[in-house]
């Protein structure tokens, strides 16, 4: 089959584009065949590299379906010829100005080439073996020709999105971390910088706002995390000599079946604790939640799972009751899940929960850097 007419009908001038696109289009094509709709799939991802509307996608698809194979082959007849009625149809109805104007901006893209015949419509002749002899239409050919190119900015565009969604998630991670740090060193005065960062998560972020922000938020987060690290001393892996000092000052005469009454004989703390979240506590000793046999959402939750670890950790009933009267209970919660999370390095549990309840009951504990040491990197 071969096509005649370079120019277009009616009164339109030649664009010097137009001859340049007829001229590429004879050019041989650097892949011999190509899936019609993989192409249209690598439009879509990069439309807005092209400037293409879905409106206009939806229009070629249409075109595309009027081609009868699969495949876009060089040395095949590439050249569909619908009315504008069949296209409209296969566009879900389109009106036929707008269906004008997107084949225009298809054409202007040089995804597709037109070659009007002597009136202006679309027809094909066969000759007597019934093949195509002369075409007149839309001719497919440069998608074909285009194709590595359609490829290559697609993948280019993947990538892209790819790494704006991993900067995204960043930005949300490094926001919650901060966040949480803050309400852990009880500091106020970045409720104001934290709002107009959750603001603007709000809103689709270009990568440079992206950056921009953790640029800002990096180095707050790295000042919190120092704050809250506690020294060598604070932290839960004591050394053997410790251990050994908190096994020896063991209360051996303590029975199992001390009741909450003898814990409570004890003076009361001279200051609570300040609850930690629970979020940030589960986040610092994942290794309590394995034990769940449901998910810990509140603190009543956690205490039960607490609970029920107690006796698996060897704590006795008197050591936890005191606990939960000189800690409070969400802070002897969080104190046992840190517990666990080190459990082979205390030689005694119970031991070494009593050592703590002694410093708390002068003011020497708090479970907040037992926590901070556990949070992840």
């Amino acid at each position: 089959m071969k096509h005649i007419s370079l120019t277009p009908f009616g009164r339109q001038p030649v664009p010097a584009a137009h001859l340049a696109a007829l001229a590429q289009a004879e050019t041989p094509a650097p892949v011999s065949r190509i899936d019609k709709w993989s192409v249209l799939d690598g439009l879509r991802t990069a439309r807005a590299r092209f400037g293409l509307s879905h409106r206009e996608l939806s229009v070629l698809q249409a075109l595309l379906s009027f081609f009868p194979d699969r495949e876009l082959a060089e040395g095949q007849p590439l050249i569909v010829f619908p009315s504008n009625a069949s296209l409209s149809e296969r566009a879900h109805g389109m009106a036929e100005s707008t269906l004008r104007r997107h084949l225009a901006r298809l054409v202007q893209t040089g995804l597709i080439l037109r070659h009007d015949s002597p009136n202006g419509k679309r027809y094909a002749t066969r000759d007597r073996s019934g093949a195509l002899a002369r075409a007149f239409g839309f001719d497919l050919r440069p998608l074909l020709l285009r194709a590595p190119e359609i490829a290559a900015l697609a993948a280019a565009e993947e990538d892209a999105a790819r790494a704006l969604h991993h900067a995204r998630e960043e930005l949300v991670l490094c926001l919650r971390d901060i966040t949480k740090l803050a309400a852990l060193t009880a500091t106020s005065d970045l409720d104001d910088h934290l709002t107009d960062v959750r603001r603007a998560l709000r809103r689709k972020l270009t990568m440079h706002e992206i950056t921009t922000l953790l640029a800002l938020l990096h180095p707050l987060r790295d000042r919190l995390l120092t704050a809250v690290t506690p020294a060598p001393a604070e932290l839960l892996h004591a050394s053997d000599s410790q251990n050994e000092r908190h096994h020896s000052n063991t209360d051996t005469n303590h029975k199992d079946s001390d009741s909450l009454e003898d814990a409570e004989n004890h003076a009361a703390p001279v200051s609570q604790t300040k609850d930690l979240p629970l979020t940030l506590v589960l986040r610092a000793c994942p290794d309590a939640l394995a034990y769940a046999q449901a998910p810990v959402t509140r603190w009543s939750e956690a205490t039960a799972l607490a609970d029920q670890l107690r006796p698996m950790m060897g704590i006795t009933p008197s050591a936890w009751s005191e606990a939960h009267f000189h800690l409070g209970p969400t802070a002897a919660t969080s104190t046992l899940f840190a517990m666990l999370q080190r459990v082979t390095k205390i030689r005694n549990p119970s031991a070494y929960l009593r050592s703590l309840i002694s410093r708390a009951r002068s003011g020497q504990f708090s479970p907040i850097p037992m926590i901070s040491s556990l949070l992840p990197s």
